[in-house]
């Protein structure tokens, strides 16, 4: 059961059939995250040049250490 409500594909329109569409093309599947953010798509793309300008600061290994120690920290195991 899902507790986000979510726009199904098959019901997507406009920015959110791109972001499902970007999701199955560089991933094969379309994310949950990605999902989560169907109903405020603007969010979506504001959160994705968020993500890129914290990683355009490091390089990719501290990046990942960096995801990783967080996680733990919350014990996420997403």
């Amino acid at each position: 059961m899902t507790l986000i409500k979510t726009v199904p594909e098959d019901q997507a329109e406009a920015r959110v059939v791109q972001q499902y569409e970007a999701d199955l093309k560089g991933k094969g599947y379309i994310a949950n995250y990605t999902k989560a953010f169907s109903l405020r798509p603007e969010v979506y793309d504001a959160w994705g040049k968020l993500l890129g300008s914290i990683r355009s600061n490091m390089r990719l290994r501290r990046y990942e250490l960096v995801t990783l120690a967080a996680a733990m920290a919350i014990r996420c195991t997403y």
